[in-house]
């Protein structure tokens, strides 16, 4: 594949390697080779063994956990390529580390996904192709390009295939506006579960569940589930609301500690489905990934052909 910028060139990141493999695949490529590795003093070393010079340069890394290092490797491939020659690099995020701090929500507290921007920005990055960002205003952290794609049409058409009556639960009121698109495209009720939080710790207090979901099968939606704790506590509060069964969706599933045993072992929870946009998890049956490879591989070679990457969404 050859455009504006030279042939497409897909490095993977330490972080999903499988990922870059599979939008490889779908591209009808093989990888570019590089090699990352540590050194004893824990310093990240990156040298890229492919010639790039003007090539169109895609780094895959989602900046998942352990963030701090998967960013720092990500900046430091940037800027290999960057000295290579590339005629132009983008980073590919399917998951993007920090947005949950996109504010400064209490005193003295930084925007780190504001710093995370400036950072990639200047190691050299051209553009971003990312997807389901915690918050629509980190696209404006960036003073480059960025395409955000959406796992939106892939969780659909799995539920679509259940032909079952869902109504669509928003975990919290910020994610109000991508769960009522969500409930649309499924033809479903839509209900919010209108949360606090306590601490910084992560615990919530639930408030209560807005909108009919008694006798029905809820299905809810959040962008990613971390610990599982506010996932637990929305279930909870869903079940003394009289729903009969639930499945959940994200398009992020980081799953820290241990949120699929936590997950797991809740009787009136049937399915949890996320993406591959990070590593997968070992899990028992309750967890289904769907793959995001194609959506990314589509969107890569959209930009490289300079078509339209919002049309993939109409």
């Amino acid at each position: 594949m050859s455009g504006r910028f030279g042939e497409i060139k897909v490095f993977a990141g330490t972080s999903h390697p499988q990922l870059t493999q599979d939008i490889c695949t779908n591209l009808g490529i093989e990888p570019s080779k590089a090699e990352i590795f540590k050194f004893e003093n824990d310093n990240t070393f990156v040298r890229i063994l492919n010639n790039i010079r003007e090539q169109d340069v895609f780094i895959v890394q989602p900046t998942d956990k352990p963030s701090n290092d998967n960013i720092m490797e990500l900046l430091i491939c940037m800027d290999a390529a960057r000295r290579a020659s590339a005629g132009r690099v983008t980073a590919v995020i399917p998951y993007f580390g920090y947005g949950r701090t996109d504010k400064k929500d209490q005193p003295r507290v930084p925007i780190s996904a504001r710093l995370i921007a400036d950072l990639i920005t200047t190691s050299g990055a051209d553009r971003i192709l990312t997807m389901d960002l915690h918050a629509p205003q980190i696209q404006g952290f960036f003073n480059i390009p960025v395409d955000e794609l959406t796992a939106t049409p892939i969780l659909v058409e799995h539920f679509k295939k259940m032909k079952k009556e869902f109504v669509v639960v928003a975990t919290d009121v910020g994610i109000s506006k991508k769960a009522r698109d969500f409930a649309a495209r499924l033809s479903a009720p839509l209900a919010i579960i209108e949360k606090r939080r306590s601490d910084n710790s992560g615990n919530v207090e639930l408030l209560n569940v807005i909108g009919d979901v008694d006798g029905k099968s809820a299905l809810t939606f959040d962008d990613e589930i971390d610990t599982g704790g506010s996932l637990s506590q929305a279930i909870a509060a869903l079940s003394m609301a009289g729903v009969n069964e639930v499945y959940s969706c994200a398009s992020h599933g980081i799953f820290s500690g241990n949120a699929i045993e936590k997950l797991s072992s809740i009787e009136i929870l049937k399915e949890v489905v996320v993406t591959d946009s990070v590593s997968k998890k070992s899990g028992n049956g309750k967890i289904k990934y769907l793959s995001v490879s194609s959506l990314i591989a589509e969107a890569i070679s959209r930009i490289q052909s300079g078509r339209s990457v919002g049309e993939l969404f109409r």
